[in-house]
């Protein structure tokens, strides 16, 4: 004999009200196997596991007519799932961006730029950074494998960035659009040029024993500036005189006031703070900050 329940009967056995039951079965959802005796509407197990499909499909988002499709075998929970399942990852983008936003918004208090920032396309992105380049090369003999090399960098902000690589993006995208800041990397460019002309190799590919020697003399800085060493100090003139030391040993040529000199020429600390933003926009390495230890050297170096 068949088991029939009625609309309180399946209230109890899935949570739903009778009126959200009542409305089920209404639009053929649920149908209806029989009426009782009184003349109440029955159901049968099969209009049981129909609700609870529905009931859940809902639950999960669902909308009724796919709800409807999937009952009516035209779609499979599988393939609703899946199609579910990439327009939540889609709203779930749009609402992390959303957050980051505002929670930038609420830091800084700009509420539209930060907005049309994050709101750009990877391309627009793209071109606000080479629009920066061809002001500040643009025009300039400078070693090839260098601007290629400075042009190659891309700006890879996720579809869903977190706060610091939102507020890292909108703090570059100020950054190289600031007058100030494409005047000081043009000048930088123009002593790059004139080097190149002198004959100096910066192409990047030169001695690596370079960077090691510029390393040390960070290093010792970092030593100094930790140790509270005045930079008019003998102490530090002690710290200049091991830089030297290294710094000949490697290039062959003594340097005296030479590192100092060639620190303020391309030691605007913009300029790292520029390397470190792109790090943090694409999800890389944090880049040392290393101002405070140039700006040691510069002053002790004279």
């Amino acid at each position: 004999m068949t088991h029939h329940y009625s609309i309180g009967d399946l209230a109890r056995l899935t949570g739903l009200s009778t009126r959200t039951i009542r409305f089920y079965s209404d639009s053929g959802l649920v149908p209806v196997a029989g009426r009782t005796v009184g003349g109440f509407r029955a159901y049968d197990v099969d209009g049981l596991a129909r609700l609870r499909l529905v009931r859940t499909l809902r639950d999960l988002g669902v909308d009724l007519p796919t709800a409807r499709r999937v009952l009516a075998s035209e779609v499979s929970v599988a393939e609703v799932a899946r199609a579910h399942a990439d327009a939540i990852d889609a709203q779930m983008r749009v609402l992390r961006l959303r957050r980051a936003v505002l929670r930038v918004v609420a830091r800084n208090g700009e509420v539209e730029m930060v907005h049309e920032l994050a709101r750009l396309s990877e391309e627009e992105r793209q071109a606000i950074l080479d629009d920066f380049f061809d002001e500040v090369f643009g025009g300039l003999d400078m070693e090839p494998d260098f601007v290629r090399g400075m042009r190659s960098v891309r700006v890879e902000l996720p579809d869903d960035p977190t706060t610091e690589q939102l507020e890292a993006w909108v703090e570059l995208a100020n950054l190289v659009r600031d007058p100030g800041f494409r005047a000081s990397i043009r000048r930088m460019s123009e002593r790059h040029q004139e080097m190149r002309a002198e004959g100096a190799d910066l192409s990047g590919s030169g001695d690596p024993g370079q960077l090691e020697a510029f390393q040390y003399a960070i290093a010792q800085a970092h030593e100094a500036l930790e140790a509270g060493v005045d930079p008019r100090s003998p102490e530090a003139a002690a710290v200049v005189a091991r830089v030297n030391e290294k710094w000949a040993a490697v290039t062959g040529t003594p340097v005296g006031p030479e590192l100092a000199r060639r620190l303020e020429e391309f030691g605007d600390p913009r300029a790292e703070r520029y390397w470190a933003l792109i790090a943090t926009i694409n999800g890389r390495p944090k880049v040392p900050d290393t101002t405070a230890e140039r700006a040691w050297l510069v002053e002790a170096g004279h």
